[in-house]
């Protein structure tokens, strides 16, 4: 496994997180779809990791994407890991904190904005900072 700069053990995580926080973030778990605290806030700030508080995305990369999830056309640079998944009979590519290991969600290469990139993550593994 990893050495995340902000890494924690299992046990030192399900101290620290819901349970709703570890399954989504440390056991790669996906919220239901239209659910999500952020899927439809637009406001200024910067997400950051709600494990770690790691700065992620910036406000004015979120668009509507109305796939159910909050979706972002860009990271901050060297915020993400990308790693291919291969589960569900799908290829993906899922999208960690570089800082904690923490699962977000997957980039997918069909954004309509100018880099073509849709980022789509979870609300439970992301925190607003205003």
């Amino acid at each position: 496994m990893k050495n995340y700069p902000k890494g924690k053990s299992e046990e030192e995580w399900k101290e620290i997180l819901s349970p709703e926080e570890f399954r989504i973030l440390r056991e790669k778990g996906t919220e239901y779809p239209h659910t999500g605290e952020y899927n439809l806030v637009f406001d200024d700030g910067t997400y950051c990791c709600a494990a770690c508080h790691s700065k992620l995305f910036e406000s004015d990369s979120k668009f509507s994407s109305s796939c159910g999830w909050p979706s972002f056309d860009e990271a901050i640079k060297g915020a993400i890991e990308y790693k291919l998944d291969k589960s569900h009979g799908m290829l993906r590519t899922e999208v960690l904190c570089a800082n904690c290991g923490g699962h977000l969600g997957h980039m997918f290469n069909d954004g309509p904005t100018e880099t073509g990139t849709r980022f789509c993550i979870n609300s439970i593994a992301i925190k607003l900072d205003k």
